[in-house]
């Protein structure tokens, strides 16, 4: 979710830009200049020029495969509007899926109004990117990965662990033999290239998937190691240091973290004001 100037992406994404040019007034007419002019009129909703100038503005912000015209903008207001006035008689707005979508949008403006001068201010030193970077390094892994379902049944874990050990077993005395195993073995759609995932930033990977390699030399296989996924048997291929990666990415990454720890922040004080109530013996 990118909250910053939220807003603003709103206000494109519900009012769809226009605009209409009387090719027949010269520049001078008051028309021109005047935001409450009337362009046009659907189904007796006006479309005032003030409107469609600033929804002009910002399709021009954006690169398209067609050109931006005045009168193309002005054709996709007129049909937003015969879409509204169609979901209103169908009563859409009534809908559980359109509900649930409108209240996605309240959600989101609601945060980018109490938060988007904060998050506005954030900013990301080059130090503080290295730093992240020096505990969260970029590993390329190969994986031989037992499948379980999501919510699977004991013995289908059981199962999934026991054949997991097995192979492990025979990579502690073979290790040679990763190609070959990974290929028989993996559950994966890299078991045909030995299990190989490239290189990956920390955040790509399951946080347990990533603790099990973090800080392990190249040619380690770890243990089975359970995801949400399944059993991982994990070999460390490479490790890249500060110079090989893209700082922007960190810095990214870090701005994200920053980000995340105001909405905490937010939601927590948020909380303090609600009447909650939670059932955890509903959640084990």
């Amino acid at each position: 979710m990118k909250t910053s100037n939220y807003l603003s992406i709103l206000a494109l994404a519900f009012s769809v830009s226009a605009y209409a040019q009387d090719k027949e007034q010269p520049a001078t007419n008051p028309r021109n200049t005047n935001p409450e002019a009337i362009v046009a009129t659907v189904n007796g909703v006006e479309i005032k020029k003030g409107q469609l100038d600033q929804a002009f503005e910002q399709n021009l912000m954006f690169v398209s495969d067609k050109i931006v015209t005045k009168e193309k903008v002005l054709n996709d207001i007129i049909n937003r509007e015969i879409g509204i006035k169609k979901a209103k008689e169908a009563k859409l707005q009534d809908d559980p899926i359109v509900k649930s979508k409108m209240e996605d949008v309240l959600y989101h403006a609601q945060i980018s109004k109490d938060l988007e001068k904060k998050l506005q201010g954030i900013q990301v030193s080059d130090k503080e990117a290295q730093d992240y970077y020096a505990k969260n390094k970029e590993y390329r892994t190969a994986h031989i990965l037992f499948r379980v379902r999501v919510a699977p049944d004991k013995a289908e874990v059981e199962e999934a662990m026991k054949k997991s050990l097995e192979v492990y077993k025979q990579l502690q005395s073979k290790p040679q033999q990763w190609p070959e195993l990974a290929n028989k073995y993996s559950q994966s759609s890299t078991a045909p290239a030995a299990g190989d995932l490239g290189y990956l930033p920390a955040i790509k990977y399951a946080p347990e998937y990533f603790r099990a390699i973090n800080g392990k030399a190249n040619g380690y296989i770890s243990p089975p190691t359970r995801t949400q996924f399944g059993y991982h048997i994990i070999k460390v291929l490479g490790v890249k240091e500060w110079k090989e990666v893209d700082p922007a990415l960190y810095k990214k990454i870090v701005y994200d973290q920053k980000r995340d720890k105001i909405l905490e922040e937010y939601f927590a004080d948020a909380r303090k004001g609600a009447k909650i109530t939670v059932n955890k013996e509903w959640l084990k």
